[in-house]
């Protein structure tokens, strides 16, 4: 989809890399939204105190959040693993969110993103299992009798390279849909007001989106700590 304007695609025409920019936007703007985590990761901790300040409270229950949540499922065995689950559902969320800005890109609206994404989760996923597991990892492949192996451990497989078409499609699917619902609305009723109901739910929606892919991660990891049966 052409996106009515890009404004980070116009300052790449400017020095020159115009070619790039267009071709691979979400690249460009996956690059903003980690200079805008950057930024924040600095703001958040320049100054922290015993006596926080409003802005040190908020990161702090953002953080605390999260943690606690994945802490209730994965148990606190897998408190290691926060600051990558975390790192997943913040720019997953800022990047939908993003695209609700008039031009910006959203990067998530790209399978290029999304598949990234999906595989470093499903990747981690079966090191964390060996991790905790060693060789006896494969078990978990291969169902609970050994005669049932033939069955199982194909069915296991396509499982798993389905989790990455589940997480990069759904993502993928949602975000494009609602950028090429905007883009319409742009088109045909202006600027400012008639996609503004859209760009409501789109916060909903960002926010829904970057939780399913987090609480999946989470599973995921979860099952690969535990023991076959």
């Amino acid at each position: 989809m052409e996106h009515p304007y890009m404004f980070f695609v116009k300052l790449f025409e400017l020095v020159g890399l115009g070619h790039f920019a267009h071709t691979y936007p979400h690249v460009v703007y996956t690059w903003v939204v980690m200079g805008l985590l950057i930024i924040a990761g600095i703001l958040a901790s320049k100054g922290v105190a015993l006596v926080p300040s409003k802005m040190q409270n908020l990161f702090e229950i953002i953080i605390s959040g999260i943690e606690d949540f994945m802490v209730e499922i994965t148990g606190e065995e897998g408190r290691w693993l926060f600051p990558l689950v975390a790192t997943i559902f913040i720019f997953i969320f800022i990047s939908n969110l993003i695209g609700l800005v008039p031009g910006f890109f959203p990067p998530t609206a790209s399978l290029n993103t999304t598949l990234a994404c999906a595989l470093v989760v499903v990747v981690f996923t079966h090191m964390i299992g060996v991790k905790y597991h060693g060789v006896k990892y494969i078990k978990h492949f291969l169902g609970p009798v050994w005669w049932m192996i033939p069955i199982i451990f194909p069915i296991e497989l396509i499982g798993h390279l389905a989790r990455i078409l589940s997480l990069s499609f759904r993502l993928f699917g949602n975000m494009m849909g609602h950028e090429l619902v905007l883009g319409i609305l742009f088109a045909l009723a202006g600027l400012f007001f008639a996609p503004l109901p859209i760009m409501a739910l789109g916060i909903f929606v960002a926010l829904v989106q970057a939780f399913v892919f987090f609480l999946l991660s989470i599973m995921y990891f979860t099952g690969a700590m535990e023991h076959a049966h």
